[in-house]
């Protein structure tokens, strides 16, 4: 049984449905940290400097997106939070990647383009340059080449891969589609809580 003072992790990449999870956690009653804040934590997650990532672990219930989302957090989430909830969302590696594009084009971009680099590096999204920082510690494609579909498909089926293998014999450990409505009850199951609707709110659709 899923006990109070656990935490849970969403550790599926961006963009796999990690908002709509986030509505379906609040739902079922679990504080969820503030994205604000946890986005600010890029430069120490680059750095792989995680005090301040786990000390921020300590403000809520649930967390999700950056940068819970992002390679081997999890990895030292789990060295600190052995007994948390970690959930993996997974999504078709094809829409995931059409999803990742069309976002960036429309917050980022021009002409439905996804942006260059002086794009990224002037964008206004919590402070100037953060999402040039995003990029570089998570993607490291070239420089010239920022949405290489193969090194960005490499790089998330690589993440999907590493987190089955570590948790594939682990009892707190979901790997759920949120395209699936059956997998809402399997995730209510897994926490310990009463499902609060048939299936997943979907928050973000047209992304």
């Amino acid at each position: 049984m899923f006990r109070s003072k656990q935490k849970i992790f969403c550790i599926g990449r961006n963009k796999t449905g990690t908002t709509s999870l986030k509505r379906a956690l609040s739902d079922l009653g679990f504080r969820i940290g503030n994205q604000f804040r946890a986005e600010r934590l890029v430069q120490n997650y680059a750095r792989g400097d995680w005090a301040p990532i786990i000390k921020f672990c300590r403000t809520a219930d649930a967390f999700q997106d950056a940068p819970f989302s992002w390679p081997y957090t999890w990895l030292i989430l789990h060295e600190h939070f052995p007994d948390a909830r970690f959930i993996l969302t997974y999504r078709d590696p094809e829409d995931w990647f059409r999803s990742l594009i069309r976002f960036h084009a429309k917050k980022f971009g021009t002409d439905g383009n996804p942006p260059t680099r002086e794009q990224l590096q002037k964008a206004e999204y919590r402070y100037t340059g953060l999402m040039w920082e995003f990029n570089r510690a998570v993607f490291k494609t070239p420089e010239d080449d920022l949405y290489n579909k193969e090194e960005l498909l490499r790089g998330y089926e690589a993440h999907n891969y590493s987190v089955r293998h570590f948790f594939q014999d682990k009892p707190n450990f979901i790997e759920i589609d949120l395209s699936v409505s059956s997998d809402y009850r399997r995730l209510c199951e897994f926490l310990g809580k009463e499902p609060k609707y048939d299936d997943f709110p979907h928050l973000n659709a047209s992304k």
